[in-house]
């Protein structure tokens, strides 16, 4: 039987950034393979722009009645901007080449594969469990956006997508909103004839100053993540494209500052005398749970099987989850201890992978109860 952290190791190795998850899920695919399960791949990758589709396993009931779940994961991370070496020191894995680790969310897929290992070779009674491994996940939930929901049998699911300690379990998550705007000025020469220039940095740079940007309030959060303009110093730049993002557990909060940005974008365009155009794209949709709602019920038994006391918050992060309740399919996120994700500090302790492995079985006894 593998052990957690080297399958963890293994899968973290592997740089998969979006669109590029092809050796990730070729170790996913052997090892259930390995274990006498059927893999399937699904055609989205073609359609999303990736090298590799959904994966998808099920494991017939092997008990009587209960509830079948799902569990998901996503086989991309955020991209790595350097060598990946996984390193073990003192309990901890961390990336020893200075950049991410891929905990995120490579520590799920590890405990998925494990738990599955768990239950194949000890024969546990579940009452249906199914697997899905999807791609591009970290650039708009695209692989779960594009698997065919309808093929689960399961009435109700779980990703482990939160970084915080074992036991969170996020009860909602916010709507989030993308804007691409565009300033189209006109170039001049920088030094000879500026007056004949229209800035488009200029009325970028004079619409992001007029928004607010930043925490919000506790629910509600905005950014300018990407400003990219100009062609050469010493000419006065025709285009610049600003890419910024709202989110909110309220959607009316959502549509009031997303146009509070289009504002601010229109009146720069008007007094530097450009033009804008602007896209704006839904990510995902906000959703809540209640304490009493079935997967949140289900979790916290698990978790108090487990040995861990259950907490519960919210998260300004989206995941797969998302996906699938806005498609009517309860899917509830569990944080599974990772550590300052999407940074060269992303690290993950051995114990949270093994008791994972420990909740991921619990929730599987618990849907058979």
């Amino acid at each position: 039987m593998a052990e957690i952290c080297e399958i963890f190791l293994e899968l973290a190795a592997l740089p998969t950034p979006p669109g590029s998850e092809r050796l990730a899920a070729d170790v996913v695919s052997r090892f259930l393979r390995d274990l006498g399960l059927a893999v399937d791949e699904d055609g989205a990758g073609a359609s999303i722009g990736s090298d590799t589709g959904n994966l998808y396993c099920r494991l017939e009931p092997t008990g009587d009645g209960g509830t079948p779940i799902f569990l998901c994961a996503h086989l991309d991370t955020v991209p790595p901007e350097g060598p990946i070496e996984p390193t073990l020191d003192d309990g901890i894995v961390y990336n020893a080449a200075g950049t991410i680790l891929g905990a995120d969310n490579k520590a799920a897929v590890a405990v998925l594969l494990a738990a599955a290992e768990r239950l194949v070779n000890e024969r546990r009674p579940h009452a249906g469990l199914e697997l899905l491994f999807t791609p591009k996940e970290e650039v708009g939930l695209q692989g779960a956006k594009a698997f065919d929901h309808t093929r689960l049998a399961a009435e109700l699911g779980f990703v482990y997508d939160q970084a915080a300690p074992i036991g969170e379990i996020v009860l909602g998550a916010p709507t989030q909103r993308s804007l691409t705007v565009r300033f189209h000025g006109r170039a001049a020469h920088a030094g000879m004839y500026p007056e004949d220039g229209r800035s488009a940095v200029a009325a970028a740079a004079r619409a992001i100053a007029d928004m607010r940007l930043g925490r919000i309030d506790e629910e509600t959060s905005t950014n300018v993540g990407l400003v990219q303009g100009g062609t050469a110093r010493n000419i006065v730049p025709e285009w610049c494209v600003v890419e910024a993002e709202v989110r909110s557990h309220d959607e009316r909060k959502v549509d009031e500052l997303v146009q509070e940005m289009l504002e601010a974008c229109s009146f720069a365009a008007s007094v530097v005398e450009v033009e804008v155009e602007a896209s704006i794209e839904e990510a995902y949709r906000a959703y809540r749970f209640r304490r009493s709602d079935a997967p949140v019920r289900l979790a916290a038994a698990a978790l108090e099987r487990a040995g861990f006391e259950p907490r519960y918050g919210l998260t300004g992060g989206g995941a797969d989850a998302n996906v699938f309740n806005e498609r009517g399919l309860p899917c509830l996120n569990l944080a599974n201890g990772m550590i300052d994700i999407h940074t060269p500090d992303e690290r993950i302790a051995v114990d949270d992978l093994e008791r994972m492995v420990d909740v991921t079985l619990a929730l599987v006894d618990a849907a058979l109860a």
